[in-house]
């Protein structure tokens, strides 16, 4: 069981792969057979911990400097799936987000151009000799994108309340490759054949090609991770957003636009809640 904690970082959310150990060559499988037999279980708040750490020297180390031999690992009906963090390449991948988010006065501040150029060129000279890499975890920041709710049915959700003590509350969905692919294939279809292009087809389109890259025993996993401290607790257990997406899809699949719309104002009331605490001082 992982150590329990009262210092919690970010509220993120995470879509995660879990591939079987069959999906990895040589020496990797048996590293990280081995490391699913050690009986280690950090959790997502370590790993933010790890990371966040490497922020605090002057200047900042905003990647790590060797990729991490960690990972999330899971067993059911007795195969082993394992997650790694990747987190160098995952903080090379947020890097490139940056500009986006934050005026360049304040990403200055934070992170140097200096510090930022010298890590865009360590990402291309690793790119070109890893031409093929992908993450194994995608992470947002204050929200769950509502294209990650299509892969996953209500009946998968799995809510923990935390009432012990120092515990925290866990929100999460799993469902198998093939599920997630052919839920992601069916609402496709649906938004294409009932809308214009935009940003959720375009988001499913993404997601899409990026699940082509795993084994098709993989499992696919929706983490509300520090999430769930920023939603109400009578708000979290009520929670059921996967199945307000599927109902809205389904709603424009028979034609039913009145349906579809009360389905995105119950996901858009809900996640107005987490917006409004990101902003509250």
């Amino acid at each position: 069981m992982p150590a329990v904690t009262s210092v919690l970082v970010p509220y993120a959310s995470y879509l995660r792969v879990y591939e079987p150990l069959a999906a990895f060559p040589e020496p990797e499988r048996s590293h990280w057979s081995r490391y699913a037999r050690s009986g280690r279980a950090p959790t997502a708040q370590d790993e933010l911990r790890r990371s966040l750490v490497d922020l605090l020297p002057t200047p900042p180390v905003p990647v790590p400097v060797h990729e991490s031999a960690d990972a999330f690992v899971t067993e059911d009906d007795g195969v082993v799936r394992v997650c790694p963090w990747r987190t160098r390449l995952r903080g090379w991948l947020a890097l490139e987000e940056l500009a986006g988010l934050f005026p360049p006065p304040v990403l200055d501040a934070v992170l140097p151009p200096v510090v930022r150029g010298q890590a865009a060129a360590d990402y291309e000279a690793w790119r070109d000799r890893n031409p093929d890499a992908r993450p194994w975890i995608r992470t947002a920041v204050w929200q769950v994108p509502v294209r990650w709710f299509v892969l996953f049915a209500d009946d998968e959700r799995e809510y923990e309340p935390g009432e012990v003590p120092g515990v925290p509350p866990v929100l999460r969905y799993r469902t198998p490759m093939v599920q997630a692919r052919r839920r992601l294939a069916r609402a496709l279809k649906t938004l294409r054949d009932t809308l214009e292009e935009g940003p959720l087809t375009e988001g499913l389109v993404d997601v899409g090609r990026w699940l082509e890259d795993f084994h098709p025993r993989s499992l696919v996993e929706l983490d509300y991770g520090g999430l769930v401290h920023a939603l109400p607790p009578d708000l979290l257990a009520g929670d059921r957003s996967a199945a307000d997406v599927a109902a809205g899809i389904a709603a424009l699949r028979d034609g039913d636009g009145e349906g579809a719309g009360e389905a995105y104002g119950r996901l858009t009331d809900r996640w107005r809640a987490v917006r409004d605490r990101q902003f509250a001082n």
